[in-house]
């Protein structure tokens, strides 16, 4: 990866909040590991570089990783002008790199399931290309769509979630939503999911206030969310992890809204670390506790939360500043434990926003995600 372009204080904010910047046969990706005090772009060239990118968390936000290793291959064989082999050969090399990628961060869906769709254009440009050329084609025009439907995506989720929440506020006043992690357009190809409710309501006049978590160990809250709502002059505060529960005790809080990386069937949600301890504390308050994801985080080959893989992440993130990048603030020999996600039951969850509509509970405690598809599908 190559530096692209930086700045040492901020520079243009608008520009910042541009994660992945894409023309056919170049790809820059925003080092949201330096944000919000440096705004550094690298040049993505191929899948290596895409890989890394998504494994160091240059990028993430599970709907970002899905795009930004779709595009880092497209980039890698947009210059493909002079392949040699068969379509059939042209067809495996990009299954071959798309499982390369889909290993860089295994907890989020999105990545597996954009591989598993590009694959099926794949498979289906072989069957009638002539040309490995074509094929790359079919792939990179596949990869650039997936880019224009997530903005479109995120949206109907910011409109679904506030058109939602105002229906179901039970005072006059605005709402005051708290947030975890990062989920606004640095998370996503634009817009955002939760964050994009949350900047929805903004928009339509109904949010008092925004809360969001310093999100440890990584800070995406502090250094992302925090970014983002103050860019959008959203009225925000920011709180420690811990002080949620405190906060909710004084009747600050009327809805807690999150994305995800992976639903299960069920309704079962993977997120951030922390986002179930955040549950527990909405639901002793009596506070509705919503997530907000596009219809590609949910892996209805699961039937509960506990077959998500969980991945665990370097030590160096708890033992160090910055989640791994400053000075050393732990003991040295202490032993580690670092998930970057936990499973939210779906008994705790009041409600799953989409781009097709919340998806409700029918008298359990779990949500029939499946039948909800499948009736957007006409099949139910």
């Amino acid at each position: 990866m190559a530096l692209d372009s930086s700045s040492s204080n901020g520079g243009n904010m608008g520009a910042t909040l541009q994660s992945i910047c894409y023309e056919r046969g170049s790809l820059r990706l925003l080092d949201q590991r330096k944000l919000p005090l440096e705004t550094v772009y690298l040049d993505i060239k191929d899948a290596t570089d895409g890989w890394n990118a998504i494994k160091d968390m240059v990028v993430r936000g599970a709907p970002a990783i899905a795009i930004a290793a779709a595009l880092s291959l497209a980039v890698e064989v947009s210059h493909f002008d002079a392949f040699s082999g068969t379509t059939n050969d042209a067809a495996s090399f990009l299954a071959g790199k798309l499982d390369y990628l889909v290993s860089s961060r295994p907890t989020a869906v999105n990545l597996s399931d954009a591989a598993t769709k590009l694959k099926e254009v794949i498979s289906d440009a072989v069957a009638s290309a002539s040309k490995a050329k074509s094929i790359f084609q079919a792939y990179m025009e596949a990869a650039e769509l997936m880019l224009k439907d997530d903005v479109a995506s995120n949206k109907a989720i910011g409109s679904y979630g506030a058109t939602f929440l105002k229906l179901h506020q039970k005072s006059s006043k605005g709402l005051s939503v708290l947030t975890h992690c990062n989920t606004g357009s640095l998370a996503t190809a634009g817009y955002g999911t939760a964050l994009g409710v949350i900047r929805a309501l903004h928009m339509e006049g109904a949010l008092e206030r925004a809360y969001c978590t310093e999100t440890r160990p990584f800070n995406q809250g502090s250094r992302l969310t925090a970014f983002e709502l103050v860019h959008e002059r959203i009225p925000a505060t920011l709180i420690a992890d811990s002080a949620a529960a405190a906060l909710m005790k004084e009747g600050r809080v009327d809805a807690v809204i999150v994305g995800a990386d992976r639903v299960a069937a069920n309704g079962d949600t993977a997120n951030k670390i922390g986002t179930y301890s955040l549950a527990l504390c909405a639901r002793h308050h009596g506070i509705p506790f919503y997530v907000a994801a596009p219809l590609t985080s949910v892996d209805l080959s699961l039937s509960s939360g506990q077959d998500i893989v969980i991945e665990e992440r370097s030590a160096k993130e708890l033992l160090n500043s910055r989640g791994g990048l400053g000075e050393q603030v732990a003991a040295s020999g202490i032993s580690v434990w670092n998930p970057a996600f936990d499973v939210t039951p779906a008994n705790l969850i009041a409600g799953i926003i989409t781009e097709k509509g919340v998806i409700a509970k029918k008298g359990s405690d779990a949500f029939d995600v499946k039948a909800f598809a499948l009736q957007l599908d006409g099949k139910c």
